[in-house]
């Protein structure tokens, strides 16, 4: 059995899970979202403050910032492991792929740090 090194999950039915899993909390997270927009009658910053002063809101959204990341990253690694292999064949493709997968990983650390830290301040 190959492994793919560049891969999320260990396997194609892992990554498959993780994708459903992180589509279902960002849907969550999104429909609360708006529902609270909507529903709350002095919608506005100090009703935002407030909302994200509580522990199980911060504990959200930070589960919805790393379902958002594993969400791309499988994503856009499948996009390109299936571009570049099907379109484009040799070492060449397998270069720009591992690159273009390197600058996505560095986008993605770089969000995902940047939430943690807009989220719990460090």
């Amino acid at each position: 059995m190959v492994t793919a090194a560049t891969s999320f999950g260990r396997n194609g039915l892992a990554d498959w899970v993780v994708q459903r899993a992180s589509a279902l909390v960002m849907t969550a997270y999104v429909f609360f979202l708006l529902y609270f927009i909507f529903a709350t009658p002095d919608f506005g910053y100090e009703a935002w403050k407030e909302l994200y002063s509580q522990l199980w809101m911060r504990i959200f959204s930070l589960l919805a910032l790393l379902s958002i990341v594993a969400h791309a990253w499988i994503g856009i690694w499948a996009v390109l492991t299936d571009y570049f292999t099907t379109r484009l064949m040799g070492p060449k493709a397998t270069a720009i792929r591992l690159v273009c997968q390197l600058l996505l990983a560095v986008v993605l650390v770089t969000f995902l740090v940047w939430g943690i830290e807009i989220l719990w301040g460090l």
